[in-house]
């Protein structure tokens, strides 16, 4: 994790400077290769809508270029689906991994091809540098950030809010109270896909981040305090507060049972049973794919309320590597680092682009224009706490942070023991390194 180190604390500044950066042009296509007869394996995390609206980027690939490509859903694990694949020899050609982690550990291994010469300038040409090193592996270039998200998004019911007498609130202790009042209103105040333990970690780390603070969370991300501080602990009591069994649809027991995708209808199908989904801009896709509701009338959102000081924006992302020197995975890296990649994908909604030359007229929507900026200006930004982890700790279904935060869920009040079992996994992931 030596590379992380210095990037994340770096990330913050990098946000600022690409607010601020005009938009270019930027070269498009893959170079016009012919690579009629190459197919093409992509490995990634995508289901459902976001496995479709990838799809058109690489149709556009295929379309300009003559290859075949076809693409492989691992579903969230995808370190299990790989791992074999790799000790035979029979990797994909691309696998767009959810997590630095993971980046740094195939890389380490060896099992990832250096990109410079395939991709390196045309990163630069697109990318702000802090994305570089969010790629680079001890000064080699690996990957291609595709997508980025804001993960410190509250998505409403606007319907319900009015019917309640609520409204969206900059506040934390106010946005606790307007949940308070939607739930005597009658309606659970939060919608929780529980049975993905990211979508629980990602409601600590913003909780974590906006109120321990951005040096806390930097050195917890790095294990150089224990999962045992009293910082840790105060944010669980605080996680608690939320995902309170009153407050969520089907209460623990059924917020286990309901993944991300399923947790989006209970908010905004046409027989609503929660008001708000504490999630990333993604959730965007899955309302238009999954619901009537329309992203910025009857579906709302505002940023995740300010704790202390300023209010907290958590990243993560989707980092393309080639696993093969096959010339159709070559290509296909370059062509995901232009804008033209970008604007495709971003025409879909539910997606915000790192690349910093892709135009913001290609967002479908005002909502997803406004949801991109609040991730670039704010000065409390973070990478995804558990996606900085070893694999084995911070993103590897059903152990480490993914299935104790769902033990958590089950059983808020043992704060002290989920707290020492953390610390247990996390040494153990660390030490294994």
């Amino acid at each position: 994790m030596k590379r992380l180190t210095r990037v994340v604390a770096a990330a913050a500044g990098f946000f600022l400077v690409a607010a601020g950066t005009a938009v270019a042009a930027a070269p498009t296509g893959s170079g016009g290769d012919d690579l009629s007869g190459e197919t093409v394996e992509v490995a990634a995390v995508w289901t459902g809508a976001e496995q479709d609206a990838f799809q058109e980027v690489l149709d556009r690939f295929e379309d300009e270029t003559g290859a075949s490509v076809r693409f492989t859903s691992t579903g969230d694990d995808i370190a299990t689906v790989l791992e074999p694949r790799i000790a035979g020899g029979d990797p994909p050609d691309i696998a767009i991994l959810p997590q630095p982690g993971l980046l740094n550990d195939f890389a380490d291994r060896g099992a990832l091809q250096p990109i410079e010469d395939v991709a390196g300038t045309t990163v630069d040409e697109n990318y702000a540098p802090a994305w570089r090193e969010f790629g680079t592996v001890d000064g080699t270039l690996y990957g291609v950030w595709f997508k980025a998200a804001n993960k410190s998004l509250v998505w409403y019911n606007n319907p319900i809010f009015r019917e309640a007498g609520v409204t969206p609130t900059e506040d934390f202790n106010a946005f606790l109270e307007n949940a308070q009042t939607v739930s005597d209103f009658g309606v659970a105040p939060f919608s929780v896909g529980g049975a993905n333990g990211w979508v629980l970690t990602d409601l600590f780390e913003n909780i974590y981040l906006g109120q321990a603070g951005p040096e806390m969370y930097d050195q917890l991300s790095r294990h150089e305090i224990p999962w045992t501080d009293q910082s840790v602990k105060d944010a669980l009591t605080t996680f608690a507060e939320v995902y309170t069994d009153d407050f969520v649809v089907g209460g623990a027991d059924g917020a286990l049972q309901t993944d991300f995708d399923a947790s989006v209808a209970p908010v905004f199908g046409s027989d609503p049973e929660g008001a708000m989904i504490i999630e990333a801009d993604f959730v965007g896709i899955t309302i238009t794919a999954e619901t009537d509701a329309k992203v910025g009338k009857q579906a709302r959102v505002f940023s995740f309320p300010a704790i202390t000081g300023e209010a907290p924006v958590v990243t993560g992302g989707d980092v393309a590597t080639l696993m093969t020197d096959s010339e159709g995975g070559q290509a296909l890296i370059e062509f995901l680092a232009t804008p033209e990649a970008g604007e495709v994908r971003a025409e879909e909604g539910g997606y915000i682009s790192p690349n910093q030359n892709v135009d913001p007229q290609a967002y479908p929507n005002k909502t997803l224009r406004r949801i991109a900026n609040a991730l670039v200006t704010s000065e409390n930004v973070r990478f995804d706490l558990s996606d900085l982890q070893p694999s084995a700790f911070g993103a590897t279904d059903g152990q480490g942070m993914w299935k104790l935060f769902q033990d958590f869920l089950s059983n808020p009040s043992d704060v002290d023991g989920i707290t020492q079992q953390l610390e247990d996994a996390a040494t153990q992931a660390y030490g294994s390194q």
